[in-house]
């Protein structure tokens, strides 16, 4: 693989925070076109590593990529999981592509967002996604035409969630030897749902590492995601330790997603591709099964001490894991403490890969990350984020307005327009202090009310039809072609 502009010009080094660090002067990142390899896990919350203080679950793979990785230890996402994909591929708030939910046709993103997928194919770039889309199963939603090459793909936001449009075998065999969409075919594959995204995503790379072409692979698991659901192997330590069969599960998913990541940056090391590689690791929104139960008695399963879960306005359930390493080029072992969140990917990718976005493109709302990449000691703006759980029910839309919100500065998050804690002070919200700074609650609600009135045009999913599994786009598309073609068997290519 060519060597990267950005380390051609990384030439020296020096020593900082107890760490290697390269010379932000010698870097200049941009158009340095990297290969991109983002690896983002669905309902996996800060305390889902043993990185992270988790004494439970072992992830030991990960934890090394965490110890040499730049991380963003301030790193926001949505609550939920297709507002979150909407906002990476966008650049933009979640509410501004029309994603309000999870289903029911308002996981639909917005036709006319122009994707960061789209714009590094007109910079060159090979681009794949494995696993997890979530943002439209119609043909014009579909990553097909969102600027993908290369899909491997289940439907709706679940493996087995046929009642919200997945393939219909998913829902009797979920997890193992599922049916999915293979670019423009339906396929049978074998095998656990993980271990298939990973090989197939590998497989490809290693195409492109042969073709020397850059490239942009979104391995997107549906892991942990409920059913919680491993192979017995990953169960089975679990089981004997006396933890109940969904804690066992949902473990047992990390650590096989900890394998297949593992076994991932080996791969890329034996082919010499680390040093012309951006690989990321995060989460799509917080921690899901918070309880569980060990040898019978009822139990509270470690959340990084995190107020909050998934689909919740609190920090557990929008601050994840985001750790970046680029062999030689990013910093190693350094945490990186600025307001920053998925929002702002589209623009660092962007610049990463030189490409140059059209006149029309939606208007971003996130920045770029390059002078963070290129120097962890930048000055970084503080900034007002904008949170909100959606999923009100149809016509309910003006009454959810202060439901399940949150504003977040770097040191304020008020939650609900009422609640107010100094996250400097207490990252753990332990004590409201509201009453102690009205001026902050003010602020924090005026901007609230401005960003709330300024995403309601783009509201396009809004009052649409509930659909009948038997009219979801991918229910027709596969007894449609049992019917004319059948579904063959497929599996990934060797690497």
């Amino acid at each position: 693989m060519k060597t990267s502009k950005a380390l051609a010009l990384a030439l020296s080094t020096l020593t900082a925070w107890g760490a290697t660090v390269v010379d932000a002067s010698a870097t200049q990142l941009e158009a340095s076109k990297p290969n991109i390899i983002l690896v983002i896990t669905d309902d996996q919350g800060m305390g889902d590593l043993s990185c992270m203080g988790n004494e439970v679950v072992q992830t030991p793979h990960i934890d090394r990529f965490h110890d040499k990785a730049l991380r963003f230890t301030d790193f926001q996402v949505s609550p939920t999981c297709a507002p979150t994909r909407a906002a990476l591929m966008s650049g933009r708030v979640p509410f501004k592509n029309g994603v309000t939910h999870t289903i029911f046709q308002r996981e639909r993103m917005a036709l006319d967002t122009y994707t960061f997928p789209q714009a590094l194919q007109s910079a060159g770039y090979a681009t794949g996604l494995f696993g997890k889309w979530h943002l439209g199963d119609e043909d014009e939603y579909l990553p097909g035409s969102r600027g993908f090459d290369e899909v491997l793909m289940h439907g709706a936001g679940g493996i087995g969630q046929v009642q919200y449009g997945d393939f219909p075998p998913n829902g009797e065999n979920t997890y193992f030897d599922n049916v999915l969409l293979h670019n423009d075919t339906i396929v049978q594959t074998e095998g656990f749902c993980t271990d298939i995204f990973f090989d197939a995503g590998l497989a490809w790379i290693r195409r492109q590492h042969e073709a020397e072409k850059p490239y942009f692979a979104y391995i997107s698991l549906n892991a942990p995601h409920g059913p919680l659901i491993a192979p017995e192997k990953y169960k089975k330590r679990f089981l004997d330790l006396g933890y109940d069969a969904g804690t066992a599960g949902r473990y047992g998913m990390v650590e096989n997603i900890d394998d297949n990541f593992g076994k991932m940056m080996t791969q890329l090391e034996e082919w010499g591709a680390l040093d012309n590689t951006l690989v990321i690791f995060m989460t799509d929104n917080g921690a899901t099964h918070l309880n569980g139960k060990l040898n019978g008695q009822k139990i509270k399963h470690y959340n990084a001490n995190l107020k909050g879960g998934k689909n919740s306005p609190h920090e557990g359930g929008t601050h994840v894991p985001a750790f970046w390493q680029w062999q030689g080029v990013l910093a190693e072992g350094v945490d990186v403490d600025g307001l920053t969140a998925h929002i702002d990917l589209y623009k660092t990718f962007v610049e990463l890969a030189g490409a140059e976005l059209p006149d029309d493109v939606q208007q971003l709302d996130g920045r770029s990350l390059l002078p963070l990449l290129e120097n962890p000691q930048a000055d970084w703006a503080d900034r007002e984020l904008f949170f909100h759980c959606g999923r009100w029910n149809p016509g309910k839309l003006d009454s959810a307005k202060y439901v399940k919100c949150a504003v977040r500065s770097e040191r304020w998050r008020l939650v609900n327009n009422k609640e107010l804690y100094d996250i400097e002070a207490d990252p753990f919200q332990q004590n409201d202090v509201a009453q102690s700074y009205p001026e902050v609650v003010q602020q924090l609600s005026q901007s609230y009310d401005k960003w709330w009135a300024s995403v309601q045009p783009y509201m396009v999913n809004e009052n649409l039809p509930k659909l009948r599994e038997n009219e979801f786009p991918l229910n027709i598309r596969y007894y449609q072609q049992l019917k004319e073609t059948g579904i063959p068997t497929w599996a990934p290519e060797s690497y």
